[in-house]
């Protein structure tokens, strides 16, 4: 009863009903790339690592799942358009099940956000526009000039989403987020800074968003809507993909969502977060979007402890996800609930194919460490 009473009073280990789904806190799991799904085959070191992150009741979303081989931008990132790649995927939603977490799979194309040497036969990445990105000096990354996609191939893409989200409830998972954020192929078309297209899925607004409310409606047919969830970044202007108007664009995207009643969440990206007077500032604007959403809004980008804490108080959102600190305190609900101290991230980890190293080795709080029979399963 102590431990109920605890937990009452700390706002993000609060149970939530998600759709259909009971959540039993706050604290959910932000899709991380992780690039070590070798041959884009999800391995079993991924079901070391997502179990680890488990939790009754806690959601968790994958990593960025390719939709197709021309989705891929990134080395050894996950597919899921093969039945391989679905029988891969089985065993890791699994391990999740056992511990009675709830399993979202994240399905993106990366569009130009990639080279030649991820494409099939060396081809060009396929994107709204045939503008190339600038070479990233940080990574190293250098990215091939795209080939606008005809207005005939579009369809076919809308399908390819359609087909991953199949194969995910095939495999298992409670359900598929869609990526249109970061700068990825479906906000590559909702932008006005890289759709640069005169046909109906370029110039105005409306059009713009077409291709990402198609690849939406077309998920929510095969699944259902209590199944679908989407994640959006309107203010990121990552890989050089930024709009001019992002309230207007965001206001819009979000009404397209309430087309689908009972929609899983809508799972959106605060502005890039700031240091004011030597601490992290969150600019908090994505109240109007939470407001005009019908159903489960998620938040993410920068928060902590308190931050989420404050934001689920004040009622600014329903759920919050974490991504660095998810990676470097694997019982990170536990470490909130309990207000234990926090391991610290090495980021040289985060992207590199070690099965292991940065990925699984992360320790647990000591009495879970020396309890839980998964952790070196």
């Amino acid at each position: 009863m102590a431990r109920e009473a605890v937990k009452e009073t700390i706002p993000l280990m609060t149970p939530y009903k998600m759709g259909q789904l009971e959540l039993s806190h706050r604290v959910v799991l932000a899709p991380l790339t992780r690039c070590r799904s070798y041959g884009n085959v999800p391995q079993p070191h991924a079901a070391v690592y997502y179990s680890q992150r488990a939790t009754k009741g806690g959601l968790l979303i994958s990593e960025a799942t390719d939709v197709s081989p021309t989705a891929q931008g990134y080395p050894e990132t996950p597919g899921i358009w093969t039945q391989e790649q679905v029988e891969a995927w089985k065993p890791i939603v699994d391990a999740v099940h056992r511990k009675g977490g709830v399993f979202v799979c994240q399905i993106w194309h990366v569009g130009r956000v990639s080279n030649n040497g991820f494409q099939p036969d060396g081809q060009a990445p396929i994107s709204s526009t045939d503008k190339q990105i600038s070479p990233d000096p940080e990574s190293g990354m250098v990215y091939s000039k795209p080939r606008r996609l005809r207005t005939g191939e579009i369809p076919g893409i809308v399908d390819d989403f359609r087909r991953a989200a199949r194969n995910a409830i095939e495999a298992g998972f409670d359900g598929v987020e869609v990526h249109g954020a970061h700068g990825y192929l479906l906000e590559q078309f909702m932008k006005d800074g890289t759709n640069d297209r005169d046909d109906e899925y370029g110039g105005s607004l409306e059009n713009r968003c077409r291709f990402a409310v198609e690849v939406i409606d077309a998920v929510v047919r095969e699944v259902g809507a209590h199944r679908v969830g989407v994640r959006l970044s309107p203010f990121s202007d990552f890989v050089e993909c930024a709009d001019s108007v992002p309230m207007t664009l965001a206001d819009y995207m979000v009404r397209q969502l309430n087309m689908h009643e009972g929609l899983l969440y809508c799972h959106m990206v605060e502005p890039r977060i700031a240091n004011v007077i030597g601490r992290r500032y969150i600019p908090h604007r994505l109240l109007p979007f939470r407001k005009a959403f019908n159903g489960t809004f998620i938040a993410a980008g920068g928060y902590d402890r308190d931050e989420g804490n404050k934001v689920v108080a004040d009622g600014y959102t329903d759920l919050v996800a974490y991504g660095r600190l998810f990676i470097s305190n694997p019982d990170l609900p536990r470490r909130f609930e309990l207000g234990a101290s926090l391991n610290n991230y090495d980021r040289s980890t985060f992207i590199t194919q070690d099965p292991i190293v940065g990925y699984t080795d992360y320790p647990f709080l000591e009495d879970d460490h020396k309890h839980d029979p998964t952790i070196n399963a």
